[in-house]
Formats: structure tokens, C-alpha cells, sequence
């Protein structure tokens, strides 16, 4: 897949104002033709029928919870047998599309792990995540920041207090649940251990604030969200929280997305989901 290309899908994802038919007006003045042009957006768009990991010693169902912009729903995978003490919890942050069959998929690989996973519908308060992928991005950005914050602080309460739960709760987000994964590691003071992949950095001056452990697992190719990386890096090390910070060589931006032929990069992807998952077992077993 040609850079390019890839380039252009990431400037509509990360728009609010670029419309379909700019993308695809984009696309084929750089493949030449509308004819190229169609035979590449499969490979740039997800395709939810790869996100089938196998749930059969897993139980799984959807619960809600009270947040701070009303009921919230979310998608709950565990084991089915319950550890000495309980599991240890994480919360599971979507990208922009919302709670889509891939992020569900992400929450069953944690539960497979040994952790009791939550992946929260962050579009609750507007009526859920709808099947469209384009109008979901929308969406995403009409929530009011600071209460989809409260609202997945309160997700964080929802597992600690689960009669399941050790107790001790983290997190991972992907891309803008990267974003909100670090801020999850400002705003709550349970998270113990917050993961995220190729996401928005806090403010430096919010940094203090974070009581856990970090982890940051960021793509070599993804230039708009890397020229954060130093700021916080210094800022974390000034104020002395612990962090781990890994950059991908030559991947692009949602590599871990294996929904996404044009992205995913298999052996960054299992080893960033290796680190991830060893990262938890430190901080929250």
C-alpha cells in the first residue's frame, strides 16, 4: 500500500470537516482514476468480520453503568473462572469509530489474558455507536470532553467495585482512546496502570496528577501524533511517575487495528499487545 494513499485516509479520519466525497475525490486525483481509486478504500476502511477471537472459555455480555452523562453501555468479557482475589480489571477505550465488533474483539483478548475487560461505548449519552463508521466519527465529535472523561472515570469505579474485581484496574485506548487512555492516567486515581497506543498527549502541567504506571506504544510513521512524545516524556520523568515509552519503526498509525489490511503490522501489533499485557500483570495482579 502506497503512503500515500494512507496519508489521505488519515487526514479524513482525522477531520472533522472533510466530507466522503472529498476523500474520494482525493484518492483518485493520487491513484490516477476513480477505477484505482475504489479498488483502494477497502483496504483502507476496517472490515469488522475479521474480529473473531475465539470467546468459547469466555464469558461476555453487555452491562451498563451509571456515568456522568447518564447510563452507559459497554461491552464485559471475562474468564469463566474466577481467580483466588478476583480479576484484575481493564477498561477498553475504542478509536473514533466507537464500540465497533473490532474493540470488542481487543476486550476478549484481554479476558483470554486473565483480566476482566470492559470496552465502553463513549457514544451512550447520543444514542450508541451506530453501524456507519463515517457517522460515528461525527459523533465523536459532539461529546462534551470533560463528562466523557467522567464518564469513563466512572467505568473505572464500575470495575473496581465489581464483585469480580481484585480491585485494581487499567486501561488501554487506540488513537482518540489513546488520548483519552492518557487521560484516564490524569483523571483517576485508581488507574494503575494506563496503556496507550498512538494517542494525543495530556498537558505537561496535568501530568503531576497521574498516580499510575504508563505505558505508550506509538508508530514510527504517525508524525502528527509523535512530535508530543519528548514534551511528555520530559514531563513524566519530572514528576517521577513510572513510564515506558516504545516507538514502532516504519508502521503507520492504528497498526494494532488488524481490522485494517492497510494499517496492521502483525509482528508490532503482538508485540506491543505482549508488553501491554505483561504490563498489566505487574501493575495489577
Amino acid at each position: 500500500m502506497d503512503q500515500k494513499y494512507i496519508d489521505i485516509y488519515d487526514e479524513f479520519t482525522h477531520s472533522d470537516s472533510m466530507t466522503r466525497r472529498e476523500l474520494l475525490e482525493k484518492l483518485t486525483r493520487a491513484a490516477g482514476g476513480a477505477a484505482a481509486a475504489v479498488a483502494v478504500m477497502p483496504m483502507l476502511e476496517n472490515n469488522y468480520v475479521n474480529a473473531q477471537t475465539v470467546a468459547e472459555n469466555l464469558k461476555t455480555k453487555y452491562i451498563s453503568y451509571q456515568g456522568v452523562s447518564g447510563k452507559m453501555r459497554g461491552y464485559l468479557a471475562r474468564p469463566k473462572k474466577k481467580p483466588k482475589g478476583g480479576f484484575p480489571s481493564v477498561l477498553v477505550i475504542h478509536e473514533n469509530r466507537g464500540l465497533n465488533p473490532h474493540i470488542e474483539d481487543v476486550a476478549r483478548r484481554a479476558a483470554n489474558a486473565g483480566f476482566m475487560a470492559l470496552a465502553v461505548d463513549a457514544l451512550s449519552p447520543l444514542g450508541g455507536t451506530p453501524k456507519d463508521m463515517d457517522e460515528a466519527r461525527g459523533m465523536i465529535g459532539k461529546l462534551d470532553r470533560e463528562k466523557t472523561v467522567g464518564d469513563f472515570v466512572a467505568g473505572v469505579k464500575y470495575l473496581k467495585e465489581n464483585s469480580k474485581s481484585n480491585g485494581k484496574v487499567g486501561c488501554v485506548g487506540f488513537c482518540w482512546g489513546g488520548s483519552m487512555a492518557n487521560q484516564m492516567a490524569v483523571n483517576s486515581p485508581d488507574m494503575r496502570a494506563a496503556v496507550a497506543f498512538y494517542g494525543g498527549q495530556p498537558k505537561a502541567e496535568d501530568v503531576p496528577k497521574i498516580k499510575g504506571a504508563v505505558m505508550l506504544h506509538y508508530a514510527g510513521l504517525d508524525e502528527r501524533i509523535n512530535a508530543g512524545i519528548d514534551a511528555y516524556k520530559e514531563a513524566l520523568s519530572k514528576a517521577k511517575v513510572e513510564f515506558e515509552v516504545f516507538v514502532y519503526d516504519n508502521v503507520n498509525h492504528a497498526f494494532h487495528n488488524d481490522t485494517n489490511e492497510a494499517r496492521y503490522n502483525k509482528e508490532a501489533a503482538e508485540l506491543a499487545w505482549s508488553r501491554t499485557v505483561e504490563f498489566w500483570k505487574k501493575h495489577l495482579a
